[in-house]
């Protein structure tokens, strides 16, 4: 029985540990025109990333080019766990907060208007291994992102 109690113990605190840890802010933006290269963990996607492993497609730029951002920022705050923490004329920085165990995944955006597009990185704040959640992230951002878009032009 005290056995159990232990491994208890530790499992609650390294738990609470990993919670913890993962409201911390990595260091996130734009550095020299890209958001920052991903870690080598499987937990982030980016469209600048050249590695097949992290690269995902940016997302194309839909309608006004001045009001893009803010109207993908919308889009993506709309979804469950999103939270906008900054936002700027060509940037926006979205938090999601998981269900159940309140990890924290950040997401980034960054309007290339000369290029028409709109690119995007997802990554875990702990964690070495997502199963994949970001890459679906982006690709629900992706669906609804088009999905705003084709709604917008039956109008």
């Amino acid at each position: 029985m005290r056995g159990g109690l232990v491994v208890a113990g530790v499992v609650a605190v390294a738990v609470v540990a990993t919670t913890l840890a993962s409201w911390r802010r990595p260091e996130l933006g734009v550095v020299e025109g890209e958001l920052r290269p991903c870690p080598d963990s499987p937990n982030c996607v980016s469209s600048f990333e050249p590695r097949e492993s992290h690269h995902v497609a940016a997302l194309p730029v839909q309608g006004d080019p001045e009001s893009a951002l803010p109207r993908l920022v919308a889009v993506v705050d709309a979804m469950p766990g999103a939270s906008l923490i900054a936002e700027t004329d060509d940037y926006a920085h979205i938090e999601f907060v998981s269900p159940v165990m309140r990890y924290v995944d950040d997401v980034e955006l960054l309007l290339d208007e000369a290029a028409g597009e709109i690119h995007i990185r997802s990554a875990s704040r702990v964690g070495h291994s997502d199963l994949g959640a970001n890459r679906a992230r982006v690709e629900a951002i992706r669906e609804r992102w088009e999905s705003a878009a084709a709604a917008k032009a039956v109008e």
